[in-house]
């Protein structure tokens, strides 16, 4: 039966104390299958229909109860989540303090090893970034149930773009990361072929004997 032929039917058994009905009108209205998500009319025909003993329409009330108290967590995962809970502890990756160029080997040997530490985070933030998705698995089961099928939708395409947002973002932050490295490495590079080849160009100085004049 199509929406618009089973709202009409709906409405005239709900209107004749049809407790069935009026549980089946009120869903129609709660998800938007009467044309528009009407929460005032659904809620009305749910009270209407769990007055006369509906269990389901009770347990419905109950549910748009919940909503009401968990307003702004469902709203977090609707519009507002940022994913700062993925780039968080074991994840958070600041990038490597990289030098124009290094002189002394300390400073090289921390250099390499600071990039080192940060390939392996950002490697494992990206992995389970990519494992994360889709991010409405990361929506508390509590609330999920709490979604009406606008929301859900909303939420689906807007977690995907946060995804998607921070999969850019972290490729950009990488490319970045990597050019300095480059260019100190290139830098540091050329300075310490210089140097070695500078220092085999210096004569060898021989040690005088005491008996030399």
């Amino acid at each position: 039966m199509a929406f618009p032929q089973a709202l009409q039917l709906y409405t005239k058994l709900a209107n004749a104390g049809n407790a069935e009905a009026q549980l089946h009108l009120g869903e129609m209205y709660w998800y938007g299958e009467a044309g528009a998500i009407d929460l005032v009319k659904a809620d009305a025909w749910f009270k209407k229909s769990s007055a006369k003993g509906n269990k389901t329409a009770a347990a419905s009330l109950e549910v748009m109860k919940k909503r009401e108290l968990r307003r702004a967590d469902i709203d977090y995962w609707v519009s507002k989540y940022d994913g700062a809970d993925l780039k968080a502890g074991k994840f958070r990756c600041p990038a490597p303090r990289i030098p124009a160029i290094s002189k002394a080997n300390d400073e090289i040997n921390s250099v390499a090893a600071a990039m080192t530490t940060w390939q392996d985070c950002n490697n494992g933030f990206v992995a389970n970034l990519n494992a994360s998705a889709p991010l409405t698995t990361r929506i508390p089961e509590d609330i999920s149930k709490l979604l009406n099928k606008q929301e859900l939708e909303a939420a689906t395409a807007y977690l995907g773009e946060v995804h998607t947002r921070m999969g850019a973002d972290a490729s950009i932050s990488a490319k970045l990361v990597l050019a300095d490295y480059d260019a100190w490495r290139a830098a540091t590079d050329k300075f310490v072929k210089e140097h070695n080849e500078l220092v085999k160009s210096m004569p060898a100085v021989t040690p005088k004997r005491k008996y030399d004049n």
